[in-house]
């Protein structure tokens, strides 16, 4: 299966091929992150995207001028043995120059590469499902160990999961590369365009809370719902739930139960973040797991303060003034708090906006994102003579 996008890699194609291997391509933040470092990237290599799910979502994000081909390479795990040695088939069949695997879901790949295929490999973890959020699973651990021990290159985004790499996984410290998640500051940095969230109009006085988020467990929307009841009562203010998915109806049932469904609009999924930030007075992140959202620095880049729960290296990536705000993550209480000292308090709003919009700027931009990725793609393609 391939999506409707697909071009598949000519093979007079001289550039180097790059083989990227995600559990699904759907729009999710890993996804949308590699769309951009490949259109950034320009013509420099050539690219064959695998969803594993099918899911090719992300697909529209790619440059079409680039000919990425997006494929489903329909490997059945439902049997173990003979998924491996499809895997390895593949891998012989197409031939990439260099293997990207992304997060647990590609793990086997990164285990058949180690013991059979033996391509040059960098691999990208990114964070967890709910099922890790509080620990982590003793036989992933130990997968990880064995399918990620030949590994050149793992490629983690906070300083929590190098934490988690070194002292659970064993991973060497040479062999892991911290690359911190970037921005378009300028994109973000614009204005915003009400008429991309269906039947939302803004009332007069109202301070807007908003968040972006796949509507998933480990994403935790129904805290923020009840953060934001507690810290609404008696103010003019509104939730704006951004993104879409499976806890939908149950959230909504949950606005309903708290009394707040009229203040709360689930807008649904958005092609275009950039335009829905500057909706926002507030942005909240509620998560149980997270190592370095990408909403976190977006809302940065769009001048917002934020609220939310420490998880991973949230509290670390905002500024310095804004990190109160970033509270533990089941003191609701807590959370309830700091949502009402922002909306109370425009001037407060105000300078954590110009804080955050700083320390964005300094530290997270997009460029040096894109120079951090080609480095680790030139350089293991450089080690291993295909350059």
């Amino acid at each position: 299966m391939t999506s409707d996008r697909d071009t598949t890699p000519s093979p007079t194609d001289r550039r180097p091929l790059l083989l990227h291997v995600f559990p699904s391509y759907g729009a999710g933040g890993v996804p949308i992150r590699i769309a951009n470092i490949i259109n950034a990237l320009g013509g420099r290599y050539s690219h064959l995207v695998f969803a594993l799910d099918g899911n090719m979502d992300a697909a529209s994000r790619l440059d079409p001028a680039l000919g990425v081909a997006v494929e489903d390479p329909g490997i059945d795990k439902a049997r173990p043995l003979s998924a491996l040695l499809n895997i390895h088939r593949t891998i012989a069949a197409r031939k990439p120059d260099l293997m990207l695997t992304y997060n647990w879901g590609a793990v086997e790949w990164a285990l058949v590469n180690r013991f059979g295929a033996r391509r040059p490999h960098i691999h990208f973890e990114s964070g967890f499902g709910p099922e890790e959020a509080d620990r982590q699973i003793p036989r992933r651990v130990w997968m990880r160990r064995l399918a990620l021990g030949g590994t050149p290159a793992i490629v983690v985004p906070s300083q929590t999961l190098m934490g988690i790499a070194t002292g659970i996984w064993r991973i060497g410290p040479r062999r892991l590369r911290h690359v911190p998640n970037g921005v378009d500051c300028d994109l973000f940095g614009g204005p915003g365009d009400a008429a991309i969230l269906p039947g939302y109009v803004r009332r007069e006085g109202e301070v807007v809370v908003g968040t972006l988020a796949p509507l998933r467990r480990e994403k935790n929307i129904a805290r923020l719902l009840r953060a934001f009841a507690a810290a609404a009562e008696g103010r003019a203010v509104r939730l704006l739930v951004v993104g879409e998915g499976a806890e939908r109806p149950a959230l909504e049932r949950a606005a309903a139960a708290l009394g707040i469904a009229d203040r709360v609009l689930f807008a649904g999924h958005v092609e275009r973040p950039d335009l829905t930030y500057p909706l926002f007075d507030i942005f909240g992140i509620s998560s149980d797991t997270e190592q370095m959202p990408n909403t976190v620095i977006q809302a940065m880049a769009a001048s917002l303060p934020v609220a939310g729960t420490d998880v991973g290296d949230v509290k670390a990536n905002l500024s310095s003034e804004n990190a109160p705000f970033i509270v533990p993550r089941d003191d609701e209480t807590a959370l309830a708090e700091a949502l009402r000292r922002l909306i109370d308090d425009a001037a407060l709003r105000r300078d954590l906006a110009a804080a955050n919009r700083r320390h964005v700027l300094a530290h997270y931009g997009m460029d040096r994102m894109i120079e951090a990725y080609r480095a680790l793609f030139d350089g293991a393609l450089a080690r291993s003579g295909r350059s």
